[in-house]
C-alpha cells in the first residue's frame, strides 16, 4: 500500500507558497507551509515530514542557515532548494550544507514534482507510481499504458498530458496549465496543439473500448473520468 507523503514548504511569497502547496495536495501529497526560516525551522525540528522543500530568501532565518540548523539537529529529511539566484555558489553552498537537490526560479511544476519523487525515491519512500481510473492504468516507472489487460502505446507527449489527467481525476484542468506543463514553453492558449493531442489520446484509450474517459469541458479545459469513462 503506497502511503501519502508530507511536505514542508518554507516560501515567503505567499502567492507562491499556496500554488505550490495546492498543486502538491492534488498529487496526493499532505502539506504544510511555512512563510519565515524561524517558522520553519520550528516545523522541521518538532514534526515529521518525508521531504522540505525551501527557498533560500527568508525572512528572520535565511533558508542556507536553516538547512544547515536542520542538519546539526541530526534532521536527514530530505531538501529539496528553491532560489531565484542564478549563482552556482548559492548552490555549492547549498549542497556542501546538507541539501539535496536545487532549482533555480522560475521552473515548471512538473519539474519540482520529478524531482520530489526522485529525492523520495532514494529516501527509501514508496510512491503513487502506478495512477488507475477505472481500469486504465498508467505506470509511471515503466513508461507504459493498459486498458485492462490490453497495452497502449503512447508516445512521450501523449504519456505527459495523460499522467497529467490521471494524477488530478475528476477536476478541471484549465488549457493554459496543460500547456505549460506539458510542453513546458510559450504556446499560445489559441494555439490547436492541445486539442490535436487530445484527439490523438482519445483515439488510443478511448475510442477502442467504447470509453470517454477524456472529457472536455467548455471554455475552460479538459478533465479525466474518476472511474475511467
Amino acid at each position: 500500500m503506497t502511503r501519502t507523503g508530507r511536505v514542508l514548504v518554507i516560501e515567503d511569497e505567499a502567492s507562491f507558497a499556496d500554488a505550490l502547496a495546492q498543486g502538491l495536495r492534488q498529487d496526493g501529497f499532505e502539506v504544510e507551509t511555512a512563510n519565515d526560516g524561524l517558522l520553519g525551522l520550528d516545523a522541521g525540528l518538532t514534526r515529521p515530514f518525508d521531504a522540505i522543500v525551501l527557498d533560500l530568501m527568508l525572512p528572520s532565518l535565511p533558508g542556507l542557515d536553516l538547512c544547515a540548523q536542520l542538519r546539526r539537529a541530526g534532521v536527514r529529511v530530505p531538501v529539496l532548494v528553491l532560489t531565484a539566484r542564478n549563482g552556482e555558489l548559492d548552490q555549492l553552498r547549498a549542497l556542501r550544507i546538507g541539501a539535496d537537490d536545487f532549482l533555480t526560479k522560475p521552473f515548471s511544476y512538473r519539474v519540482l514534482l520529478a524531482r520530489l519523487h526522485a529525492l523520495l525515491r532514494r529516501s527509501g519512500m514508496q510512491l503513487a507510481d502506478v495512477l488507475t481510473a477505472g481500469d486504465l492504468a498508467l505506470d509511471r516507472v515503466t513508461r507504459r499504458c493498459r486498458r485492462g489487460e490490453s497495452v497502449i502505446e503512447l508516445t512521450p507527449r501523449e504519456f505527459a498530458l495523460l499522467e497529467l489527467l490521471m494524477s488530478r481525476p475528476g477536476q478541471v484542468v484549465s488549457k493554459r496549465f496543460v500547456l505549460d506543463e506539458v510542453w513546458d514553453s510559450a504556446i499560445p492558449v489559441h494555439s490547436n496543439v492541445l486539442e490535436v493531442y487530445v484527439a490523438y489520446l482519445r483515439r488510443k484509450i478511448d475510442l477502442p473500448f467504447g470509453r470517454h474517459a477524456v472529457e472536455t469541458v467548455r471554455g475552460t479545459g479538459y478533465r479525466l473520468a474518476p472511474d475511467g469513462g
